[in-house]
């Protein structure tokens, strides 16, 4: 067979030179190219002759800078059909990208062309005449992966991004327009953000049903998925949605998508977080969801594998979901096994029974500080009687909190008339210390006390609590130079 494309019209001949398909075209009133006739021998049917004659009829009215437009029954059908095709033939007569994402999100390798290289920062920015690469948009990451040349060698796409219809690729090294590639995507993490994607569309579309929230944000970060909602959830309820959600994946049905003018939208009911301009996609989980969307996602909903709810916090005025399905989820779930696992083995507790191991062990360790805490103070009452009398007292206490330093000077100066200062500590950290004098006025001693021995504190008059930097010897030296006498002692 052989083509023949003229001004207005496109057809084909046998080796015969007989005409055995045709398309025609004409300008209409409102200035487009109108598909007003095609025409394929009987003999064809079944071919896809009549779908090939619209496309390139197409193709050539856009690439001539007119609009198109159809008459013909089957013309029109298959416009309507192939919407995501239309698209793809603007974005070509418009020098934009083609979008190969959306209609294959599975597509992970394709050849292309570099059209524009362009340097930024430290990074180059590549746009192909079309990609696989999903560009950064909507809460979900951009992909990364490798644009392979004829000789050989690669260049790293690290990010994706999109704007005004041209997909730009960031990497690391530029390329010069015209050459040609094969791209390859990471899969694994295109698949991962697919899976946990989806499974956010079917969580969001649950809970809008059952309670009437409404998805106000949404972002795939690298440790959690994350969903804001505008209303609150209680911990049952969230369990409610993961029981629905994963019966949903187990269901695995086709997850379906199609795409619809402005005008065909209206009739539809889906969700959304933006009015609708121009050709609207709409994705569908049945049972779950209905949205529209511009992302990847799985072709069925057994694929995302499982879908896992982990915390649900108060977030401005509702609530932010943690989630994670798919590779990601089972990940994350093995870890916490494996953290459980080592908790069992450590409590000698089932793996089922770590939580009450736990509690049991929290409440001994609460039962010994208590008596901890009974000894403590038994022992400072009777270190206390043991040193009363009358005098000035130096302690030094072994590994004292400053809250025991403080209880212990507090339980000497009730029994003892006189200075006493406790200091607990070693000489590489420096040393707490407490000073009390029932009744007395400390500040001009504590002063002198700190400037002579790197130190600081404060407190009441007659009662200050602080810290130095001096080592033991040179705080014995400056007591022993003191014109008022102290006493000496270890507390042990």
């Amino acid at each position: 067979m052989q083509w023949y494309i003229e001004p207005g019209r496109i057809y084909i001949k046998d080796n015969n030179d007989i005409v055995i398909a045709k398309l025609t075209y004409k300008e209409a009133e409102d200035g487009s190219m109108c598909i007003d006739q095609t025409i394929v021998d009987p003999s064809l049917s079944g071919q896809g002759i009549a779908g090939e004659l619209v496309e390139e009829a197409i193709r050539q009215i856009l690439q001539g800078g007119r609009k198109v437009s159809a008459t013909c029954p089957y013309a029109v059908r298959w416009m309507t059909e192939h919407a995501d095709k239309m698209e793809q033939l603007k974005a070509q007569a418009g020098g934009l990208t083609v979008k190969l994402y959306e209609e294959d999100a599975y597509l992970q390798e394709f050849d292309a062309c570099v059209v524009r290289c362009e340097q930024v920062k430290k990074l180059w920015h590549i746009a192909l005449d079309q990609s696989a690469f999903y560009p950064e948009g909507g809460g979900q990451p951009g992909d990364k992966g490798v644009l392979l040349l004829e000789d050989g060698s690669s260049v790293s796409v690290l990010d994706t991004h999109e704007k005004e219809g041209i997909v730009w690729h960031y990497a690391d090294q530029p390329l010069e327009p015209g050459t040609k590639v094969h791209g390859k995507i990471d899969w694994q993490h295109r698949f991962d953000l697919m899976q946990n994607h989806s499974g956010e569309h079917i969580v969001s579309g649950l809970i809008h049903r059952e309670y009437g929230y409404d998805n106000v944000g949404f972002h795939m970060g690298s440790d959690f998925i994350t969903i804001d909602l505008n209303g609150d959830l209680t911990m049952e309820q969230l369990a409610h949605i993961e029981q629905l959600a994963n019966e949903i994946v187990w269901k695995d049905e086709a997850v379906q998508i199609k795409v619809y003018t402005e005008e065909e939208v209206k009739a539809v009911e889906y969700r959304s977080k933006k009015e609708p301009h121009g050709m609207v996609r709409i994705v569908t989980f049945p049972g779950a969801d209905t949205c529209a969307c511009c992302g990847t996602h799985v072709a069925t909903t057994g694929q995302i594998g499982l879908i896992k709810l982990f915390s649900c916090q108060r977030f401005h005025e509702g609530v932010r979901i943690e989630l994670l399905c798919g590779r990601r989820a089972l990940e994350y779930m093995n870890k916490i096994w494996e953290q459980n696992r080592e908790v069992s083995m450590a409590l000698s507790a089932k793996p089922l029974e770590t939580g009450t191991a736990v509690n049991r062990m929290k409440e001994n360790e609460a039962r010994a500080k208590y008596r901890v805490v009974e000894l403590e103070q038994q022992k400072i009452r009777s270190f206390a009687e043991a040193v009363s009398g009358e005098g000035n007292l130096l302690v030094f206490a072994q590994a004292l909190t400053p809250d025991w330093v403080a209880k212990l000077t507090a339980d000497v100066i009730e029994r003892r008339k006189g200075i006493c200062v406790v200091f607990s500590g070693d000489d590489e950290t420096g040393y707490k210390y407490a000073a009390g004098m029932e009744g007395g006025d400390l500040k001009a001693f504590v002063k002198d006390l700190n400037a002579a021995l790197g130190g600081r504190g404060g407190g009441r008059p007659y009662f200050v609590q602080g810290s130095l930097t001096a080592a033991k010897k040179e705080i014995c030296a400056y007591f022993q130079g003191l014109q008022e006498k102290f006493e000496s002692v270890e507390y042990q």
